[in-house]
């Protein structure tokens, strides 16, 4: 089993509202992994969906 397939949403069509909330979570400065476990979503997954958007992430220090 490959990394990431324990999430239920398995390769799932992201919705307006999830992409709502990450740009949310992302502007106040969430980290990744908090922001994945909030939109129940594998880091991978919502790294790719923020780089996409044009988000910036912050990385835990």
């Amino acid at each position: 089993m490959a990394k990431g397939e324990t999430f239920e949403r398995h390769r799932q069509p992201w919705t307006t509202d999830e992409i709502q909330k990450l740009h949310t979570l992302a502007k106040k400065g969430m980290a990744l992994k908090a922001i994945a476990k909030a939109l129940k979503r594998s880091e991978e997954s919502t790294k790719d969906r923020a780089k996409a958007d044009g988000l910036s992430i912050a990385k835990l220090r």
